[in-house]
């Protein structure tokens, strides 16, 4: 897993509440679970006109100008600032991987789905918790700012822009920040303990052989 400990970009708009994950990745993308190919697909319905089938060419297909993520001045963008209840809905996996595909890292909102908000932990992307108040004056100024950025401090907690005209502490777990400072995903932190697992599966055999015959 990737780490973040600071990460500066270019903010998208999503200004919609309840987005749910079949919006995020829907339904008929997630015939696949090797985590490769999802963000071509991210927010299909909105972000084509056409209806999208898995493995189409999606360079081909007509682009709806009127969604946010099209327009010529998010192109690139990394952080996704949005609304309360983002990520509603199942409980697919695929939703932040599509996320992490398309390119953005930090996601900004006054609430995310229980769900969604630990898969995004898991897969290496920042979801940050502001109140709705600080929500507001940060789309406030993305509108009136052209390309506007945002650097985000995970050590300190904090989110600014580059003239310090907004700083905003946030909220973080400190068990989660540690595995974002570290990249460790579940699996990383498990092989930290590698050794000591090898140490114990060579006396727990040495006290009961007969678990070699079963293997």
């Amino acid at each position: 897993m990737r780490q973040i400990v600071q990460h500066e970009g270019l903010v998208a708009p999503l200004d919609r509440a309840n987005v749910d994950t079949d919006a995020i990745i829907p339904k008929q993308f997630l015939k696949s679970i090797k985590r490769t190919g999802f963000g071509q697909n991210l927010f299909d319905e909105w972000r084509y006109l056409d209806h999208g089938e898995p493995g189409q060419d999606c360079s081909t297909r007509p682009l709806n100008p009127t969604f946010e993520l099209n327009q010529p001045q998010y192109q690139g963008a990394s952080i996704l600032l949005t609304r309360k209840n983002f990520g509603c809905g199942s409980s697919r996996e695929h939703a932040p991987w599509a996320l992490d595909q398309y390119g953005f890292r930090v996601l900004i909102a006054p609430s995310f789905a229980d769900i969604f908000f630990q898969n995004s932990f898991k897969n290496g992307l920042l979801p940050i918790t502001l109140d709705e108040k600080n929500v507001d004056t940060l789309f406030d100024a993305l509108y009136a700012t052209p390309a506007f950025r945002l650097h985000i401090d995970v050590d300190a907690q904090t989110i600014r822009t580059a003239d310090g005209a907004i700083q905003l502490p946030f909220e973080l777990d400190p068990f989660r920040k540690y595995c974002l400072l570290n990249g460790l995903d579940d699996i990383a932190l498990t092989l930290r303990k590698a050794d000591e697992i090898r140490g114990f599966e060579a006396t727990h055999l040495q006290r009961f052989p007969w678990l070699a015959e079963v293997r």
